[in-house]
C-alpha cells in the first residue's frame, strides 16, 4: 500500500487544513479532535508519511520513535491524565478500525472510559 498524500493528516501537516496544535516539535505534531470521544481527546501524528502503526515501527528512525514516544509522554502530563488513567489507541488497518491512513494515536481521558472494547456476543 503507497502513501496517500492527500489524507486529511497530510493536508493538515501541510496546512492546508487548519487544527488546534497541542504540542508540536520537528518529528511530531499533536491536536484536538473534531469530534472528541472523551473530555481530553488528542490526536498524536508524525510528521514522516507513514501509513499505519506497522508502517510507522518497520520504517521510521529511531529518532522519530524516540521523539514520537515522547511527544505522548509530554501531553500526557500537561493534561494531568498521569494521575486519572488515559487511553492511548492506534486504530491499524480495516478490522481496526483505521479511518485515516497515515499513522496517529488517539490520547483519551479525563473521565472513566469504560471497557476497552464491547463483549463481541452481546
Amino acid at each position: 500500500m503507497l502513501y496517500d498524500s492527500q489524507n486529511i493528516f497530510a493536508k493538515i501537516l501541510r496546512r492546508e487544513i487548519p487544527c488546534t496544535p497541542i504540542f508540536e516539535n520537528d518529528h511530531v505534531l499533536a491536536f484536538a479532535d473534531i469530534h472528541p470521544k472523551a473530555p481530553v481527546h488528542i490526536l498524536i501524528i508524525p510528521k514522516g508519511a507513514y501509513i499505519n502503526a506497522h508502517d510507522f515501527y518497520a520504517q521510521a528512525s529511531a529518532d522519530e520513535i524516540v521523539e514520537f514516544h515522547k511527544a505522548i509522554a509530554v501531553i500526557i502530563e500537561k493534561h494531568d491524565l498521569q494521575k486519572t488513567g488515559f487511553r492511548l489507541i492506534a486504530n491499524t488497518g480495516v478490522n481496526g478500525g483505521q479511518e485515516v491512513p497515515h499513522y496517529h494515536v488517539h490520547l483519551l481521558g479525563g473521565k472513566y472510559l469504560g471497557p476497552i472494547i464491547s463483549d463481541p456476543h452481546a
